[in-house]
């Protein structure tokens, strides 16, 4: 193989080694309110949650071309495919610190900032397609206020519809609807979040010159499925621990409601091309749940550390990008 195929090789194995990561990191999202209230035991929920990542991943690709073509031009970057290498290296990076942390942060915040910072250290502010990336960012800002919104509503209406039922019913009734939420929830991560390492391999293709246009070959949307689905099989049980048991009490009740309520905005966003954080989604259906429940119950000291990883996560993946870019620059 030359030069440029074994760069492009090595981008391949970077970007499902991100979705890969992105799998355990995520895993949590999905399925922490789950295991949190014992409706599914965390095996069975965690095959679950890998088989409707694969069936998500596999059905959608407008995502993708949004993180190959809209962030940047893949068409005008002079050293395309030192960009992405950048990119990936940043995200992974990002993502394995917070994981370490049990930090429920966003993957897609990760690899978008990072994909922005090294665009500019390779084609100054030019790098950057203004439009398509606001709108981007637009996107991952406002999904986590409408997630807390909906799951706010939904949790509102569950309220006054079961005020006057028995806590055991409604709570052996919920726990069997959280099965097939969970279900939705991990379907609906996989059709948004699988696709952002799609997207990063079509534009390394793109790039380095063998295709011309930003559809997903088969092979990439295959291979980025079944590493999403291998990562979430490993689960990530610190971000579990944050997410189930550390923003307030969860009963089934609780999470069948906060599922619901994220699962619709995130394939919402995916039926309109926009990459959002299920992360961000996620937590913030809980904390919108929470609020609904009891405006005490909710620690919103922990919600506040998970907010600040939120907001500190695209400017500090962006400098890390920008710097690995420079530093692979070296070797050009």
């Amino acid at each position: 193989m030359d030069h440029m195929t074994w760069i492009v090789a090595i981008i391949v194995v970077l970007a499902l080694g991100f979705d890969f990561i992105n799998g355990f990191h995520d895993t949590a999202n999905a399925i922490a309110t789950t295991v949190s209230t014992r409706a599914l035991s965390p095996r069975v929920a965690i095959l679950l949650a890998s088989c409707m990542n694969l069936v998500g991943a596999l059905m959608y690709t407008g995502v993708a071309k949004t993180i190959g073509g809209q962030i940047t031009d893949p068409f005008k970057l002079e050293h395309g495919l030192t960009v992405v290498s950048a990119t990936l290296v940043a995200s992974i990076l990002w993502n394995l610190v917070t994981w370490w942390q049990g930090i429920p942060s966003s993957s897609s915040h990760a690899l978008i900032g990072a994909l922005a910072g090294a665009a500019i250290a390779s084609e100054g502010w030019d790098g950057i397609n203004y439009s398509g990336f606001t709108t981007i960012v637009a996107g991952l800002v406002l999904s986590p206020l409408i997630a807390f919104v909906v799951g706010y509503i939904i949790m509102s209406i569950l309220k006054f519809l079961f005020a006057n039922a028995s806590p055991r019913y409604v709570n052996r009734g919920f726990r069997t609807g959280q099965i097939f939420t969970a279900a939705l929830q991990s379907f609906s991560h996989g059709t948004n979040d699988a696709q952002k390492a799609m997207g990063i391999i079509t534009l390394a293709l793109v790039t380095a010159g063998f295709q011309s246009h930003l559809d997903v070959p088969l092979w990439v949307k295959l291979s980025a499925a079944v590493s999403m689905a291998l990562g979430t099989s490993i689960g990530g049980w610190k971000i579990i621990k944050t997410m189930g048991t550390k923003i307030f009490k969860i009963e089934p009740i609780n999470g069948f409601a906060a599922d619901l309520g994220s699962a619709s905005v995130i394939f919402t966003a995916t039926l309109t091309h926009l990459p959002v954080s299920t992360t961000h989604a996620i937590t913030s259906s809980i904390l919108g749940v929470g609020a609904a429940k009891r405006f005490s119950s909710v620690r919103w000291n922990t919600a506040g550390r998970i907010v600040v990883a939120w907001v500190v996560t695209i400017p500090v993946a962006g400098v890390m990008s920008a710097l690995i870019y420079w530093l692979f620059s070296l070797f050009q």
